[in-house]
């Protein structure tokens, strides 16, 4: 994929990628779903935590309104299995070491040292819906929450 191709649209790249519950997750196990894959830059970092942790929150509520919730970093699987552990996250964090996945989703930052702060949100047939670049970490549940009953015609 080149980088830039990434725009509301066009067809969600599929990747497989191991989980922090040992399996592989490819994006084609969820067609049919409406999926919110969110990178970030690094586990254990405070605005990683407190996103993840307001993801976490608020995960119920998604739940609700039929949306998969999968997260993304460069951080290894022990790292990430350690991340959901401590933080008790209820849904699966995903390792991308290989950088495949960011580099696919143009979300490598600088140096390729982690990937950028984003979510896509994939609806049911595989396209991305909305890309959101501006991460409110506090509250990224309440922001997600809000973007997708707009997206399903909900209020």
């Amino acid at each position: 994929m080149v980088a830039g191709s990434i725009h509301v649209g066009a067809v969600a790249p599929d990747f497989k990628a191991k989980a922090t519950n040992d399996q592989l997750i490819s994006l084609k196990d969820f067609r049919g779903k409406w999926i919110a894959l969110y990178f970030y830059p690094k586990a254990f970092t405070p605005g990683c935590t407190k996103e993840t942790c307001s993801l976490r929150d608020g995960y119920r509520e998604l739940q609700k309104i039929g949306v998969v919730v999968l997260g993304i970093s460069l951080d290894s699987l022990e790292t990430q299995k350690r991340f959901k552990s401590e933080h008790r996250v209820p849904f699966e964090l995903l390792s991308d070491e290989d950088k495949s996945i960011s580099k696919a989703y143009d979300t490598l930052g600088l140096l390729g040292l982690y990937s950028q702060r984003k979510t896509f949100i994939i609806d049911p047939t595989g396209k991305i819906a909305t890309i959101l670049n501006q991460i409110d970490t506090n509250h990224h549940d309440q922001q997600l929450l809000k973007v997708m009953k707009e997206l399903q015609g909900m209020k």
